[in-house]
């Protein structure tokens, strides 16, 4: 099946998401630390990045840089990727700073995202998420993900959940 490309701009009341620039890799960097396995190098993250801006031309889906509109800063990624899942039914995928959790900006840029694929033509979306991340059930129960069943790798526990877009 052919789908339309994902939007790559989105906007919401707070946030702006937007692709990849090479100036994320620092902040990234900072981002990708966050998650307790150490500071990834720079090459590396210049990878990551550049894989970031590659994927919509290749897949016409992305995760996309969220910037603060009144503040202008980065703080995190949300979109759609192959990841786990396939193309015909993506995983949605948030990470945001801890300093900025709390505040509803996961669920507001989730909810943005939902609204990109639906316009794709997709129906429907799937999400993995760690059975420790409480933050990331509550968010993705917010805007209709079910759970539908657990499978397990080398890091442990992996909830996977899925909400229909018709």
């Amino acid at each position: 099946m052919s789908y339309r490309p994902m939007p790559l701009h989105l906007e919401t009341a707070r946030l702006r998401l937007r692709p990849w620039a090479e100036s994320d890799v620092d902040v990234h960097r900072l981002l990708a630390a966050e998650r307790g396995v150490g500071m990834p190098s720079i090459e590396d993250n210049r990878r990551v990045i550049e894989a970031q801006l590659a994927a919509p031309a290749m897949t016409g889906i992305g995760l996309l840089a969220i910037d603060r509109r009144d503040v202008g800063d980065f703080i995190g990624y949300c979109g759609l990727t192959v990841g786990r899942a396939s193309l015909d039914e993506p995983e949605i995928a948030c990470e945001l700073f801890r300093r900025v959790h709390g505040y509803g900006y996961a669920t507001e840029a989730v909810s943005a995202v939902l609204d990109a694929a639906i316009v794709t033509g997709r129906k429907r979306l799937w999400a993995t998420v760690r059975s420790w991340n409480a933050p990331s059930f509550r968010v993705l129960e917010k805007v209709g993900f079910e759970r539908d069943h657990v499978s397990s790798d080398d890091r442990g526990e992996l909830v996977w959940l899925t909400r229909s877009l018709l």
